[in-house]
């Protein structure tokens, strides 16, 4: 499999008709495999939740485009912006371990992403979740 400028148009066509404005493309040997290794076409507008993955760093890698990294604290409060762009030598960042973050997309993007863990059962939250499971826990030890 190449991954050049014709699969990466394809990727692109697929995200403009999601209607969450990117796509993604499973590079893993087989769903057994316990990682993420995932292509990820971004559109200007997509929504990316505030999250995080707590067993496991992330690795971005900036193929094409330009976008910006976002890392906030547990109260939301933004901390640091990583802006990625290759025609001026950013290529990519290591997201540490539970840091809560986003990605602004500036113009169409390809990311390479990897991180530990299957899908779904890496222990990943967003942090509305986050924050709606710290005000429950918060509310039931004000009630005993």
């Amino acid at each position: 499999m190449e991954i050049n400028k014709i699969f990466l148009g394809k990727l692109f066509e697929q995200a403009v008709e999601n209607p969450r404005l990117r796509q993604s493309f499973d590079l893993r040997t087989s769903s057994e495999d316990n990682s993420q290794r995932i292509l990820n076409a971004l559109l200007p507008g997509t929504v990316v939740p505030i999250h995080r993955h707590p067993n496991s760093n992330e690795n971005v890698l900036l193929l094409c485009g330009k976008l910006v990294e976002v890392i906030y604290d547990e109260n939301g409060k933004e901390k640091e912006r990583i802006h990625l762009d290759p025609s001026i030598g950013n290529y990519g960042c290591v997201l540490p371990p539970g840091a809560w973050h986003t990605v602004e997309v500036l113009e169409p993007s390809v990311i390479y992403e990897a991180k530990d863990g299957k899908y779904g059962e890496d222990g990943s939250e967003t942090l509305d979740t986050f924050k709606a499971k710290e005000t429950k826990d918060n509310t039931a030890s004000t009630k005993t």
